[in-house]
């Protein structure tokens, strides 16, 4: 199966059939999950596959019993916290030196990401300064202005988890496995199951398995290409 069909075969998938999917099949889609393009190559993201059956009933109901989950043979939270950061911070510098990066890209790892971009401080006091002097630079040149706050760099590291999340789903559809990536959850109890700390957020639920014939009501609807994109 090549990309786009990929891209075309896969369908967001109600109800999934008995049939086992074997571990076999998600781990080479973690795989390929981990490979998404992500914000500075951070990697903010983890993936919680839930294979405990007394997890996955908790988690099943914490998705508000859809049948989505409650059919899935797998479950695989996909978590975003910029508070991982500190995992990659000495990988990263120290995969850039054995590269032999250029010297700006090794100052970007080694001190801006350290100690400007992934901080925010105590009741965001850094990043409130970081507004302020963002936004008087604002007026003499282009900059970008977000970024500064905890929830800030949280939407950045759910951009990235969203990324992975397709390719996720993508690599289960070309091995000819459906999904479902579930938005439909109980946050703080899937955080309190997972025992999540206080920057993570819970970005999606991808429930999977092979896909019933009624996992979709009806045929796939997307409006027309040239009322979503425009070349100006």
């Amino acid at each position: 199966m090549d990309f786009f069909e990929a891209v075309q075969k896969r369908r967001s998938i109600r109800k999934f059939t008995d049939e086992p999917i074997p571990d076999s099949v998600v781990t080479k889609a973690l795989e390929a999950a981990v490979l998404a393009p992500n914000s500075s190559n951070v990697q903010t993201w983890d993936f919680y596959w839930v294979s405990s059956p007394e997890k996955k009933k908790k988690l099943v109901e914490f998705c508000l019993n859809q049948s989505a989950a409650r059919t899935a043979q797998h479950l695989i939270v996909i978590v975003a916290d910029p508070g991982r950061y500190h995992r990659s911070r000495k990988p990263l510098l120290d995969w850039a030196k054995s590269a032999k990066a250029p010297k700006p890209v090794i100052f970007y790892y080694e001190k801006f990401l350290p100690y400007w971009s992934y901080r925010w401080g105590f009741l965001n006091s850094i990043g409130l300064l970081k507004w302020l002097v963002s936004h008087v630079v604002f007026l003499f040149r282009p900059i970008m202005i977000r970024q500064n706050f905890l929830s800030d760099m949280q939407e950045v590291a759910i951009k990235s988890a969203a990324l992975a999340a397709e390719n996720f789903v993508l690599a289960l559809t070309s091995q000819g496995c459906a999904s479902c990536m579930m938005e439909g959850f109980d946050e703080g109890r899937v955080r309190r199951l997972l025992r999540l700390k206080g920057t993570a957020r819970v970005v999606m639920v991808v429930g999977l398995g092979k896909a019933h014939e009624r996992g979709t009501w009806g045929p796939q609807f997307r409006l027309p290409t040239h009322e979503v994109v425009h070349k100006i």
